[in-house]
């Protein structure tokens, strides 16, 4: 029978059963673990989120439990997070992987006694079941004990199964985070393909997307919300005081190491499926059942079902019952299409509301000193019910909707106007939150991706926030680093730009790292404007907008070349916006004729410093700064350099000042055997 979760009556009930269960077989089967005494505020990690799926969020929350944790978890809370802010991510992840392993292990034990009890109890119900049929000794009656509790452990069975599954989500949590401390998880995470935009003026130039990409090292999301609003933030730079406040989130949310486990290991789902955009089209759909005499005449026909089945069984009269019948079902088909789009959009989504509600339970159990943190809290509510309550009823009347298709309830389903009786509850439901919803859904969203980037920010504790400056377009960096190289390989490098220096001219043989050096300051000039930290010793900018032509190849499904797309993306970096430009141009015109192609880079460069612009071009061809087509300084030369040792060619990736003077073309050429 498709039911919804158990309320709080069913949860304390539960407990009782399990405290008698315990008593009993309790030479048998472990109890459960008690409560770490230093487990800190943020949710009192499994505890809590025992609390969480055993009972319905809004009763867990409204409970007496919650209050006297919370009260007396603050002192520890700020304990832990010292402890934890003087350790290296690798001891704190590794420390906390420990513990998980060991809860888990226990578990694991716990789970194969209770899975023997089981059979004991099966095994002494059969026996009991033979005396009774067969010596008629004891009382049938009897049977009832061994029967209720196998029914306490099997309640007791599928608590523990929730328990492990949770816990090997979270040494699975940390033991990913340890793989990417070693530089060794790569191709695991969300890469966003779903967001990837060969249009986009920097997105696939800077390798945003992708397997191996930036937003696979960030996302941490499990919801389609999280994963849209981080991707959002990569793709559009933001404002400063909202950068701030990032900045700010980012700050407090490192020390809130429960929260990201808890916000990642919650739930049965690992992933949510329903989109945001489903649930809005089910929210702003007009109204299908807003006839107001439907609800009354539901209810009564209902009523007047129940009465004359009542006549029936007593008086044996049948007429009155099948006319009611026969009224209902005549009803039901008139209204078939319009209760079946009055619940379309959610019908299927129990679980994924569910999850939504549990980790929206979780986000308000937080307290924040962050004044951008506290206000997205205070958004998650509705008409003094909290999103998570409120998001948790929704998820009950959805799986009453689904029970429609229960086989046992057929029977009832039109006596009782069933289908009507549900579309009528959700329809009512969106009436009064609908309004709501899409703000929950969004500052989960922004929540999910803020934890993300602390995520990446708590792993990288040498990386720092930038410095934004006022005034013409400027970028220095003093220690700048590719995000995605692993520290063990990284050369970081220091650029310069801003002032009489408008570009960068960098050259240097192939291979040496001059797309590299490009990506390096695109990637962290995107981390800056989405708020997060970037890989730098320093990094001080004014606010950028990135326009890159790294990366364009031709296209065979739009019919274009090479050259054709370079010059399309090119016009994109002169379109109209608010900030100023910062162009990272890898080989201009490589599709023309060299003389073509001085002419036509010398002329777009000077356009784009003309329009206020900064940037950095790669080039092999020094022809590019000769003349006088530049502002005096206006360009500076500099370089990578190679040795060739023993016939192979080392690289340091070091930037030097000047002009490269040898090339290793011809080198490389030998190296794997063309005879020039």
């Amino acid at each position: 029978m498709c039911l919804a979760r158990p309320g709080r009556r069913t949860a304390v009930a539960f407990g009782s059963s399990r405290k008698v269960c315990g008593l009993i077989f309790g030479s048998l089967v472990m109890p459960p673990a008690a409560p770490d005494p230093t487990t800190t505020k943020s949710t009192m990690s499994f505890g809590l989120t025992r609390r969480l799926e055993e009972a319905d969020v809004g009763a867990w929350i409204t409970s007496r439990w919650w209050p006297v944790g919370k009260r007396q978890s603050k002192t520890r809370a700020m304990k832990q997070w010292d402890t934890d802010h003087r350790m290296t991510p690798n001891d704190q992840y590794a420390e906390r992987l420990g513990k998980r392993g060991k809860e888990l292990a226990e578990l694991d034990r716990l789970h194969e006694r209770i899975g023997s009890a089981r059979l004991l109890l099966m095994g002494a119900f059969v026996v009991l079941a033979w005396f009774c049929a067969v010596r008629r000794h004891p009382d049938p009656a009897w049977l009832l004990v061994p029967l209720g509790l196998f029914g306490a452990v099997v309640l007791q069975h599928q608590r523990i199964r929730t328990r492990r599954g949770r816990a090997q989500r979270a040494v699975e949590f940390y033991r990913a985070g340890l793989e990417r401390l070693q530089g060794r998880r790569h191709g695991h995470g969300v890469a966003g393909e779903q967001f990837m935009d060969e249009h986009h003026v920097y997105a696939g130039d800077l390798d945003l997307f992708g397997k191996q990409g930036l937003y696979e090292r960030l996302c941490s999301a499990r919801t389609p919300m999280g994963e849209q609003t981080l991707a959002q933030w990569l793709l559009t730079p933001a404002g400063l005081d909202i950068i701030r406040d990032r900045q700010a989130c980012i700050r407090e949310l490192r020390g809130r190491m429960d929260l990201r486990e808890d916000l990642a290991v919650l739930g049965e789902p690992s992933r949510i499926v329903l989109h945001s955009e489903a649930i809005a089209g089910w929210l702003g759909a007009p109204r299908e059942l807003a006839d107001a005499w439907l609800p009354a005449a539901a209810v009564g026909l209902a009523v007047s079902a129940g009465v004359t089945a009542v006549v029936w069984a007593v008086w044996g009269i049948a007429f009155p019952f099948l006319a009611v019948l026969a009224i209902e079902a005549a009803l039901n088909h008139a209204l078939r299409h319009r209760v079946q789009r009055c619940v379309a959009g959610i019908e299927h989504a129990y679980e994924d509301l569910k999850l939504l509600s549990v980790l929206l339970a979780r986000i308000e159990a937080e307290t924040f000193d962050t004044p951008a943190l506290r206000v997205l809290k205070e958004r998650l509510s509705s008409h003094s019910l909290t999103a998570s309550v409120t998001l948790s009823k929704l998820a009950t009347l959805v799986n009453f909707v689904e029970a429609r298709r229960n086989p046992f309830l057929t029977p009832l389903l039109l006596p009782s106007m069933y289908a009507i009786q549900s579309a009528l509850a959700a329809e009512r439901w969106r009436a009064r939150h609908g309004t709501v919803v899409a703000s929950w859904l969004t500052v989960l969203g922004e929540i999910e991706a803020l934890l993300s980037i602390t995520g990446y920010s708590v792993e990288r504790p040498d990386d720092t926030f930038p410095e934004f400056l006022d005034g013409p377009a400027a970028y220095r960096a003093v220690g700048l680093g590719h995000p995605l190289i692993s520290a063990e390989t990284l050369v970081r490098n220091d650029v310069d730009v801003g002032g009489d220096t408008r570009v960068l001219l960098v050259s240097g043989s192939n291979m040496s790292g001059k797309s590299t050096l490009l990506r390096s300051v695109g990637m962290n000039t995107v981390l800056a404007m989405a708020g997060a930290p970037v890989c730098a010793t320093r990094l001080s900018l004014t606010p950028l907008q990135v326009g890159a032509s790294i990366r364009v190849n031709d296209s065979l499904h739009e019919g274009s070349s090479r050259f054709y797309a370079e010059i399309t993306r090119l016009r994109q970096l002169f379109e109209p916006s608010t900030l100023p430009l910062l162009f990272l141009l890898d080989e201009l015109l490589q599709g023309t004729n060299s003389t073509d192609r001085r002419i036509g880079a010398q002329g777009v460069v000077r356009a784009l410093i003309e329009r206020g612009a900064i940037g950095l071009v790669s080039t092999h061809d020094l022809a590019l700064a000769e003349g006088d087509e530049f502002p005096r300084s206006a360009l500076r030369n500099v370089h990578f350099q190679d040795e060739l040792e023993g016939g192979k060619l080392h690289f340091d990736f070091k930037l030097r000042d000047g002009v490269v003077t040898k090339s290793n073309g011809i080198e490389l050429m030998r190296a794997i055997g063309l005879d020039v």
